[in-house]
């Protein structure tokens, strides 16, 4: 039973003292900073697919940033400004499944995974003397259900890059 005469800590108090014992643990525990804002215009646009081919990509790599950067040009064809900073998209890693089709059909039942395609990689505002301005890293993920007879990892690819682009515009 609760003693009546004991008061409970107001939500105020709690916020307080949290905040203070965050201040006191020093570098292990660091409040979230605020994300850095992206300039709304860019004038131009490009894709660095260096590390996919240091994976041994090579013509693939090619075939996913040609894809990117058509994309990046049609997605943000509103957002151009020549006197805005250049926008650099920098793919790290890209993921095909080696089972498309979920395994054996649509409905696997494993409980998940397995049907997914991947990019990952940053956004980059570089401006005119080459000084980063803004980054924005992200990883983007596309279902896919498709027969494992005909995977057609090409055309995966380029929507998987499409899908990452068509995110970054939502995001910055």
């Amino acid at each position: 039973m609760r003693d009546p005469t004991m008061h409970l800590p107001s939500r105020r108090s709690i916020l307080l003292k949290a905040f203070a014992c965050a201040g006191l643990v020093g570098t292990g525990f660091a409040l979230p900073v605020k994300a850095q804002a992206f300039p709304q215009a860019f004038s131009s646009f490009s894709v660095d697919v260096s590390a996919l081919k240091a994976q041994g990509l090579g013509p693939f790599a090619d075939l996913v940033g040609a894809a990117a950067l058509d994309e990046l040009r049609r997605s943000f064809a509103d957002r151009v400004d020549p006197r805005g900073p250049r926008l650099v998209l920098r793919i790290t890693s890209l993921f095909l499944t080696p089972f498309p089709d979920r395994g054996g059909g649509y409905r696997w039942n494993g409980g998940g995974g397995g049907s997914h395609d991947a990019v990952e990689g940053e956004a980059l505002a570089v401006g005119r003397r080459g000084e980063i301005l803004a980054r924005h890293p992200m990883l983007a993920v596309l279902d896919v259900n498709t027969s494992i007879l005909e995977p057609n990892e090409q055309g995966r690819a380029i929507a998987v890059a499409q899908h990452y682009v068509r995110w970054l515009r939502r995001q910055i």
